[in-house]
């Protein structure tokens, strides 16, 4: 069961920063564990038995990520991650990941959090679907717009377009000319990393996120 982050799990980011080298982390595996990778898993569990028993027919599965870097990637030397995320989800085919996979995610590092709902890799042709259906009916993805705008948790974000894409209506424009999008809450290191609550403040982001994850699943 989820307890809350602890002090502890803030300063393991930053000493893993700090001291990204096998030799540290192997001195540290026990920490890693108990401070930040426990808290983290339980976080990600509770939060995923909430949403897959509130949305049984979503079929969704749980990922969280390792510290570990993929070694082909890793350019700069430092092999660990200063940060941990989990993921929520349906299970993807490799044809369905090559256009890109529609999640919703937590995310903690040694600045802050966020979390939210988004597109990981979205391909091009992924964002032109979408485009057709906003083309197809304005006034549906327009209501989403609204339920949106009505509240400050999530903001849209993501890559424009250089080249402008022009919309079917002035309020559907600016996720028109989108690349790719994510619908994102970013949040300080704060007390509230520290309470069980916190589990409760991701499942109700995700549920009002749900008619927006419901929308792009069907447009893909």
């Amino acid at each position: 069961m989820f307890t809350g982050f602890t002090q502890k799990t803030i300063d393991f980011m930053w000493n893993i920063r700090l001291n990204n080298n096998k030799l540290w982390f192997d001195a540290h595996k026990d920490e890693f564990k108990s401070d930040f990778q426990d808290p983290m898993k339980e976080l990600g569990q509770e939060v995923f038995a909430q949403i897959s028993a509130g949305y049984p027919e979503r079929e969704f599965i749980h990922k969280l990520s390792r510290i570990y870097k993929d070694a082909r990637r890793v350019r700069d030397g430092n092999f660990y991650r200063d940060n941990l995320w989990f993921s929520v989800e349906k299970p993807s085919s490799k044809n369905q990941e090559s256009n890109g996979v529609l999640t919703f995610w937590f995310d903690l590092n040694p600045e802050g959090w966020n979390y939210g709902l988004g597109y990981y890799a979205a391909k091009a042709a992924t964002m032109e679907k979408l485009r057709a259906r906003i083309d197809s009916n304005p006034k549906e993805f327009e209501l989403l717009i609204d339920l949106l705008d009505s509240q400050d948790e999530f903001k849209l974000d993501g890559e424009e377009y250089v080249r402008v894409k022009q919309a079917p209506t002035p309020k559907t424009q600016e996720w028109y000319n989108k690349k790719s999008f994510s619908l994102i809450h970013y949040g300080k290191i704060s007390d509230e990393l520290f309470s069980a609550d916190f589990a409760n403040r991701l499942v109700g982001g995700y549920k009002f996120l749900m008619p927006f994850y419901d929308y792009f699943e069907q447009s893909k």
